[in-house]
Parts: C-alpha cells; sequence; structure tokens
C-alpha cells in the first residue's frame, strides 16, 4: 500500500503529525505496534504547560549537586548501576544547563509553548473532546515560607519576562481556591495560563479518532522494520502487506533512539523515567485544578479516576523494572498536601519521558536521508507540544510556510557520521 507519508509511532506528537499532514492534503498511515496513546501519552499529568517556560535543568551547584548525590529525594532518584551508561548524556545535559545556555535554550522553546494553547483548543474542538480540558491554571503548592518567598520573586521575574498571569497565594486565597488543603501547606503560586486535562489517555485517542474518522489508516506493525526502499521508504507488515511512503517520520517518543541507532543516526536520546498512582479521594474535597510540589517533585492532578500522582525524574536503565521508592517518597509528601485515600491502581504506571540534552525537540529533516523526519525529544511537554509540533513538522514536510522558525528544532545539530 503506497502512501504520501509514513508516521511512525501513535504516541500525541505521531497523531498531531498525522492530522496535520492530512489536513495539508496528504495521504498518511498512522503506524504503531500498540494502539494509539498507549505509552507515555497515556500516563502523563495531563498538563498543558504554558507556564513551564523554562527547561527543566540538571542541577548546578555544587550544594545542589550534593543533595542529589544522595539520592534521598523524591523529586530526582537515581539508580547507581546505571550512571556509567548515562554519565556521557548527563554530562552534556548539565553542559547546556548552564544559565546562560538555559537561558537560550527558554528562548528557542518559547514560540513553540506561545501556541500550544490554541493548537490543542483547535484539535479538541475538532474531534468533539473539549469537556476533557479544563481552563484556570495548576497551582505551585509550599510548604515552607522561605520557599514560598523564593518563589513569588521567581515567579514576578519570570512573569513579568513572558507575559504569564499568576497570582501569589496566602493561607486565606489558597483555601478559598483548595479548601482540602492540609495546614502543612503555607501558601501556593497560582499560575493562570495552562490548561489541563482529566484523562491524557482519552484525549490522544480522540485525536486519533479523528485522524481515522478524515480517512487516515492507522495500523498496527513494527516500525523497526522502517528500511530504505528506492527513493521510498518502506516497511513489511505482516497484517498490511508492504505499506511505502515517499517520507517517514519517525515519532515514537522514548522508542526513537533504537530506530535512529538501527540507521546511523547519532541522536542523543535518553530518557526521564516517571510513575503514576491514582488514589481515592472525597468528590466534596477534590481539587479542581492541579497541584504541583516542586520541592516535592510531584503532581497532583484531578483525573476521572481519582486523584492521579506524577512522580519526578528516574534515572535508570530503560527496561530496568519498576522501583517504587520515588512514588513511595512522594506519596509521603502528597498526603501532608491532601486528604488522599486508597491506591487504586494494582501497580504504579511506569512511562519514560524521550529527553535530549539541550532540552529541545528534534523536529525536522534528516540531511543524510531524503525523505526521512523526525518529530521527538519533547521531555516533559510531550502533550503541551504535540500539536504544534506536529503542525511545523507537517508544513516543513508539504513545503508550507512554517508556523514557527523550525531551525533550534533541526535534527542536523547532531548529525554526524558513526
Amino acid at each position: 500500500m503506497n502512501y504520501d507519508t509514513l508516521v511512525l509511532g501513535a504516541g500525541i506528537v505521531g497523531i498531531c503529525t498525522a492530522l496535520h499532514l492530512q489536513r495539508l492534503g496528504q495521504s498518511v498511515a498512522l503506524i504503531d505496534r500498540d494502539g494509539a496513546g498507549e505509552g507515555t501519552s497515556f500516563g502523563n499529568a495531563g498538563l498543558i504547560e504554558r507556564a513551564s517556560v523554562i527547561p527543566h535543568a540538571f542541577p548546578h551547584g555544587l550544594g545542589r549537586l550534593l543533595r542529589y548525590a544522595a539520592n534521598r529525594r523524591s523529586d530526582v532518584r537515581y539508580a547507581p548501576g546505571a550512571l556509567p551508561r548515562l554519565a556521557p548524556w548527563l554530562a552534556r545535559y548539565w553542559y547546556h544547563s548552564s544559565p546562560s545556555r538555559l537561558a537560550a535554550a527558554a528562548q528557542m522553546m518559547l514560540p513553540l509553548l506561545e501556541r500550544c494553547l490554541e493548537e490543542h483548543a483547535e484539535l479538541t474542538r475538532e474531534a468533539g473532546c473539549a469537556a476533557l480540558v479544563r481552563r484556570g491554571g495548576w497551582v505551585e503548592v509550599y510548604r515552607d515560607a522561605g520557599e514560598l518567598d523564593l518563589a513569588q520573586a521567581q515567579a514576578a521575574t519570570v512573569g513579568a519576562l513572558f507575559s504569564l498571569d499568576f497570582e501569589v497565594l496566602e493561607d486565606q486565597a489558597l483555601r478559598a481556591l483548595v479548601p482540602a488543603i492540609e495546614p502543612t501547606v503555607v501558601g501556593a503560586v497560582h499560575w493562570r495560563d495552562p490548561h489541563s486535562v482529566s484523562d491524557p489517555g482519552a484525549l490522544t485517542k480522540a485525536y486519533a479518532a479523528l485522524f481515522v474518522a478524515r480517512g487516515g489508516a492507522l495500523l498496527r506493525a513494527d516500525a523497526m522494520a522502517l528500511r530504505q526502499a528506492g527513493d521510498q521508504w518502506g516497511l513489511a507488515s505482516e497484517l498490511h502487506g508492504e505499506l511505502r511512503g515517499a517520507n517517514a517520520v519517525i515519532a515514537l517518543g522514548p522508542h526513537s533512539a533504537e530506530l535512529t541507532a538501527r540507521l546511523g543516526l547519532s541522536i542523543p536520546l535518553a530518557v526521564k523515567r516517571g510513575y503514576h498512582m491514582h488514589y481515592a479521594i472525597d468528590e466534596r474535597l477534590a481539587p479542581r485544578l492541579p497541584l504541583l510540589d516542586k520541592p516535592g517533585g510531584y503532581i497532583l492532578s484531578p483525573m476521572t479516576r481519582g486523584m492521579r500522582l506524577t512522580t519526578g525524574v528516574e534515572f535508570a536503565a530503560f527496561d530496568a523494572p519498576a522501583n517504587t521508592i520515588q512514588l513511595d517518597r512522594a506519596e509521603a509528601l502528597a498526603r501532608r498536601v491532601l486528604p488522599l485515600g486508597v491506591r487504586l491502581d494494582a501497580e504504579p504506571w511506569l512511562g519514560r519521558r524521550p529527553a535530549l540534552p539541550d532540552m529541545r525537540p528534534v523536529i525536522g529533516p534528516v540531511t543524510r536521508y531524503p525523505g526521512l523526519w523526525l518529530n521527538f525529544g519533547h521531555a516533559h511537554h510531550g502533550l503541551t507540544l504535540g500539536p504544534v509540533s506536529g503542525r511545523l513538522l507537517a508544513e516543513l514536510i508539504t513545503a508550507h510556510a512554517p508556523v514557527v522558525d523550525p531551525s533550534p528544532y533541526a535534527p542536523a545539530r547532531f548529525e554526524r557520521r558513526r
């Protein structure tokens, strides 16, 4: 079967790429071994993150490094046995996290973040799933007065620099917004710009259903079989025969590195592992908006299945067994923020955020391989940037004027021969 483009990966980024290519007149096959939205797109915290304009950086400063080295924190944990293999990537991450480079990365990511709300709004309207999206932002809670004062100063600086809407909430104002907040919380910063999603998996599947309803082909096949086939790209599949396309897009999220390595590309992708667990909560006490405990490094999000606690970052081998240490630490802190009930899931969900050391995704062509395109590496912003990243790549593939300057995300910055 012949298509204009084969999009490999039915997560939020791949689905949005396929939708925008379809909108621009292409015939598209969206290919994954699993169903739509069953990987990282299913398990995230559900934030459409307009306010997180400063990328998640590697800590600088000896004091902070020593605190993380002790490996007792809830926001970041590492498996010691994984460090030798991860060390080169972590060194590059540390390099790009210097103050000047972090500021540059923030400016380069800003054009994408500035469009995230409107790009999602258009797709949710077309897919008929706007009811899954909440407005009103999220609330950054603090259990220490000194940390709240520092957060207030930082919010004032970032808010003014990036034109973000926020409010500092002290005792009465905070409890008016979140009546069930525990007394240990001394205050919060309410970021009003972001939106949040009550079921990220359902949102992703709704986008995929829109693609199929408009005539797109959603196919199950092993993307790792991709190969050059003359002047096209080919993929043999057991169920659908030989699939061909003039273009192929690698949008496999954390699995992208396996395929790019097979093709001889040196894209330094690593994964930031993370967990989620759902908890029962009295509906009368459930907050309307997500709560971020920034010092604790976790998010509590109201979902259709109770309160979802999403952890921070775990650095471990890709396929290492799940480890509940980080979740247990975060849960202990979360119970000091909200009156959480019992766990609702038999096991924690384990996901993998695909990350690049310079804190920018790769979106664009592979110069060595005509017709091969990349769209992955969005780290903590996969859900947030799926629609605008999909639109940008679709416009590049079809030679339309790009919605933003694509040069900061070009794969060429990593390309070299092995």
